[in-house]
């Protein structure tokens, strides 16, 4: 039984449905500057004062270092791959979550601030995580106390630049952490239906149009590093695939469940009973299933980066 604290704000999402106010937190008819702004309204949260925030650039990407207090230079390297559907958020707007991943894990977090869409097409973001990939560890970062880690879409990215750094020849990561990724841009959630209150932050109309920014015109959404669920997962680091059973993503996790098992992948696919897409985000604003999400991906880490 999902939480009091998340049942409460659940109520509050269902109070704006009933006003005729459920779109201004999702609506797959928005054009792409409103799904920006109304993005953007939802991230950017302020980090807190002990935390050091320190921009640098890593191959040539924009990059910040976030290290929460009791953290040092010894901990893990969580590697971000920020969500904001693509087209939103950015570096600086996603600057709480990396204290929030960086807490909840005792690690650094370096995060990326690759380039946007629509102004910029693929594989621009996508050059920007394995660009700066490739910069962290040439600057002396250990890829065995790495771990590549994303939100929604990018979880997408952060499978993605697994991909890459395997077909470049680059040293692989210690492990890599999906949190309710977007694995299908062309047929995205399978054939689930779309419920704006059960699921407010995910809709597949939604994440094919942005998949579509995302591509640009003549785009393929089925290009295996746009949509994971048609990549040959051979040889990746070990997979935590976490979702929750009502995001509209987890028929997709599961089909990339399925695919990493084929290929011999280690994979832990994670499903939280009663979660909405991005419930992770949630452990800043107080509730105990996002903290307990949290939890099992640090555990997930320091098992495997000692």
């Amino acid at each position: 039984m999902a939480s009091d604290e998340f049942n409460t704000m659940m109520r509050g999402l269902q109070s704006l449905a009933d006003q005729g106010m459920a779109d201004r937190l999702l609506n797959p008819a928005d054009s792409m500057a409103v799904a920006r702004e109304k993005l953007n309204a939802l991230h950017g949260h302020p980090v807190a004062p002990d935390t050091r925030v320190n921009w640098t650039q890593l191959g040539g990407v924009r990059c910040a270092w976030v290290q929460v207090p009791g953290v040092d230079d010894a901990s893990p390297c969580l590697f971000l791959c920020h969500g904001g559907a693509y087209i939103a958020a950015g570096g600086d707007g996603y600057l709480f979550y990396a204290e929030m991943l960086g807490r909840a894990c005792g690690a650094r977090v370096c995060l990326v601030d690759y380039r946007l869409a629509p102004e910029n097409h693929y594989p621009a973001a996508l050059d920007d995580m394995v660009d700066a990939y490739r910069g962290l560890v040439d600057q002396g970062e250990a890829p065995g106390r790495i771990a590549i880690i994303g939100d929604s879409c990018g979880g997408a990215l952060a499978v993605a630049t697994l991909l890459r750094i395997r077909d470049e020849d680059l040293p692989a990561p210690a492990v890599g952490v999906a949190l309710g990724g977007w694995f299908d841009h062309e047929t995205p959630s399978g054939d689930r239906e779309a419920d704006p209150i059960r699921d407010p932050f995910a809709h597949p109309d939604f994440t094919r149009a942005r998949g579509r920014d995302y591509v640009g015109v003549g785009g393929d959404l089925r290009n295996p590093y746009v949509s994971p669920v048609y990549a040959s997962l051979k040889d990746l680091p070990p997979l935590l695939l976490q979702v929750g059973d009502v995001d509209l993503t987890f028929g997709d996790a599961e089909r990339l469940r399925a695919r990493a098992n084929a290929a011999g992948v280690d994979t832990t696919f994670s499903v939280h009973p009663e979660m909405i897409h991005g419930f992770q985000g949630l452990a800043s604003a107080g509730i105990p299933e996002a903290d307990a999400a949290l939890a099992e991906v640090a555990a997930f880490i320091s098992a495997r980066i000692r």
